[in-house]
C-alpha cells in the first residue's frame, strides 16, 4: 500500500481517511507523535499485511521501565491500545477505542526487539472488533495480548468533542 504524508486533519467524508502520517519506519502516527515524526511509544516498523493485518516491530525503552528491566504496566496498554487502533488506521479509518481489556502474560522486557500484531476479527454495528498480541521477536513468546472494540467515527469527532469540551469550561 503506498502512503503519503498528511499534517492536517481532512473535512472530507467519514468512509475514507487519507493515507496517515508515517514514521520513516512506516508507523502510523498520531497527532502527537507526528509533531516529534517518530511513535513515544517505541513503535519502529508497521506493515499492513495482504490479509488486513498489521504488523509492527518495537522496543520499549528504560524511559518505560516498571520494575527492573521490565516495562511499566501502563507502557504495555497503551502500546496496545496503539496497535489495535493502528488497524482501522492503516485501513485508512478513523477509530477510537470503546473498550480494551488487555491480558498480562509475562513481563514485558526493556531494550529488547519485540513484535506484534493486530487482526480485525470481526465488525457489527460501525466498530470492528480487534485483537493484538506483543511477543519476543526472538522466539515469538506471546507476553501480552489485547482485545478491543474499536468505535468507527467520522472526522467530525473531533470538532464535536471540541465544542463539548468548551461547553464544559463554560459551566465550571
Amino acid at each position: 500500500m503506498a502512503h503519503q504524508e498528511s499534517a492536517t486533519v481532512p473535512s472530507g467524508p467519514a468512509e475514507v481517511r487519507p493515507e496517515p502520517s508515517l514514521s520513516p519506519g512506516g508507523v502510523g502516527l498520531c497527532a502527537a507523535c507526528h509533531r516529534r515524526g517518530d511513535c513515544r511509544l517505541g513503535l519502529r516498523t508497521e506493515v499492513l499485511e495482504d490479509d488486513g493485518s498489521v504488523t509492527t516491530e518495537l522496543v520499549c525503552d528504560e524511559s518505560h521501565e516498571g520494575g527492573p528491566g521490565v516495562a511499566h504496566g501502563g507502557w504495555t496498554a497503551a502500546a496496545l491500545d496503539e496497535l489495535v487502533g493502528h488497524v482501522a488506521m492503516q485501513h485508512r479509518r478513523l477509530s477510537v477505542t470503546g473498550q480494551l481489556t488487555v491480558r498480562f502474560l509475562r513481563p514485558v522486557p526493556i531494550d529488547r526487539p519485540l513484535r506484534a500484531t493486530a487482526r480485525r476479527v470481526r465488525e457489527e454495528n460501525g466498530r470492528w472488533f480487534v485483537h493484538a498480541e506483543i511477543a519476543l521477536a526472538a522466539t515469538s513468546a506471546v507476553l501480552a495480548t489485547a482485545d478491543a472494540e474499536m468505535v468507527l467515527r467520522e472526522w467530525s469527532h473531533f470538532a464535536r468533542f471540541r465544542t463539548w469540551l468548551a461547553d464544559q469550561d463554560a459551566q465550571g
